[in-house]
């Protein structure tokens, strides 16, 4: 079985802590409902022409999404209709039963539709091409979607996955301890990275707590900092670390902020949300907004946290995306008609389907128009009754395309190895360089 990512970690945290999210940041819970069951896989639309499967992970998250997305359909669409939902342990398990359909050369056992993470979605379907079915022709305005969130989805043009979730990076800051420092959330909003390392050490100076905080094991500030920038480690579908100059100022910025006590790095994933976050260590953190369900587990800090965009080298506001996943008709889909229609309907902008599973399951649609909706702009009280939803679903649509690859998560142990070792006292053009040559050498290059 292929290792568990730290993105597959966050399916499984998110179904320990989404479910309360909103309740916990002061939103109303409504519940749907479709059909749930553990049994073997395998199209059905035949059987009827009214039912879909679907593999999904996550009965906190991506589950509630889809119950929402199928009661939406049901009821103003068809009433016969249902999607039979086989619940997975975990986003591998998905990418395992697409490559041991492939390998057998039988797609029988797969269900009409996956969720798929979206940094994968184009290794698989360059793997294995006729595992997928394109969603061309189905009724959506792709204008309305947020640009970057359709890049992973969009292979040579063609579009093969409809997005459910969005991964819009947040910074998120207690605005209680930034002022115990002279400081408010405008402060902090078009900052530059230079700046904020003198906030920073304002902050700690005056509270004791970090401005920022990362897994150190598993960085992923580099890349989020780097896409600020409309830049990649990346470059024409090789690793373009040496020579990457904004590459090495985010380095640098990463590296001075550990050292001037402005960002503590935890030694891996558990410290960084059980002793950092959660262990109250910090004024600020900045990662996928699917962080929220974990900053909103200390009551007592309601009220205390905004949010707003990332700082910038030079300044201005920055932004990214860290996380998510899209559906994907598969090629034992014998109603794909039926599919795209299912797909279109909801997750391609119903306000019904994303209202709903913003409420159920903390699930943030990418969709422009569905974060007009009054849900999406309710004040939510964790946030100091500020509207965060209807805020990242704007902030989304701001996120620049930057080259992506199949070897991202490889290029982040080994980026994350250079910081650490600089900050050990090593030479930080040496260590990119040492990460590149890595990189390089498990690329085949």
């Amino acid at each position: 079985m292929k290792k568990i990512t730290r993105r597959s970690f966050l399916a499984g945290l998110a179904a320990v802590s989404a479910a309360g999210v909103l309740a916990a940041c002061g939103s109303s819970s409504s519940s749907t409902a479709a059909s749930t069951a553990g049994s073997t896989a395998g199209s059905t639309a035949a059987e009827g022409g009214h039912k879909l499967t679907a593999y999904a992970w996550d009965a906190s998250f991506n589950i509630p999404a889809l119950n929402a997305a199928a009661a939406d359909y049901k009821e103003n669409v068809d009433p016969d209709f249902e999607l039979e939902i086989i619940e997975q342990s975990q986003s591998s398990d998905v990418e395992n039963a697409i490559t041991l359909a492939a390998s057998a050369g039988d797609y029988s056992t797969l269900p009409d539709i996956v969720l798929f993470q979206d940094h994968y979605i184009q290794k698989y379907v360059s793997d294995y091409p006729d595992a997928f079915v394109p969603v061309e022709g189905a009724d959506i305005d792709w204008t309305g979607i947020s640009e970057e969130k359709l890049s992973y989805s969009t292979i040579d043009g063609v579009h093969y996955g409809v997005p459910v979730d969005n991964g819009t990076v947040i910074f998120a800051y207690r605005t209680d301890l930034l002022e115990q420092a002279g400081y408010t959330i405008d402060d902090m909003t078009g900052i530059s990275w230079a700046d904020f390392i003198k906030v920073g050490q304002d902050v700690y100076n005056a509270t004791g707590k970090y401005l920022l905080c990362m897994d150190g094991d598993g960085n992923d500030l580099i890349y989020m900092m780097l896409q600020a920038e409309d830049a990649s480690q990346f470059k024409d579908g090789e690793p373009f670390i040496t020579g990457n100059e904004p590459l090495r100022q985010v380095c640098e910025v990463i590296v001075e902020m550990v050292q001037k006590n402005v960002c503590y790095l935890a030694n891996d994933w558990s410290g960084y949300i059980n002793q950092v976050i959660l262990g109250d260590m910090v004024a600020g953190v900045m990662n996928g907004n699917w962080i929220i369900p974990t900053i909103c587990q200390v009551p007592e800090n309601s009220g205390k946290w905004e949010i707003t965009s990332l700082p910038t080298l030079a300044g201005g506001e920055g932004y990214a995306s860290n996380g998510g996943s899209s559906l994907y008709i598969t090629a034992n889909c014998d109603n794909v008609d039926l599919a795209k229609e299912f797909l279109a309907y909801t997750f391609g902008g119903s306000t019904v389907t994303y209202d709903n599973a913003l409420r159920d399951g903390g699930v943030i649609t990418t969709v422009l128009a569905c974060g007009e909706s009054d849900v999406y702009n309710e004040g939510v009280e964790y946030f100091n009754n500020t509207p965060i939803y209807a805020q990242i679903v704007e902030m989304g649509g701001n996120v620049p395309i930057i080259e992506q690859s199949d070897y991202h998560y490889r290029a982040r142990t080994y980026m994350a190895a250079a910081i650490i070792n600089t900050i050990n006292g090593a030479n930080l053009d040496d260590e990119l360089a040492n990460a590149e040559q890595q990189i390089r050498f498990e690329m085949g290059l």
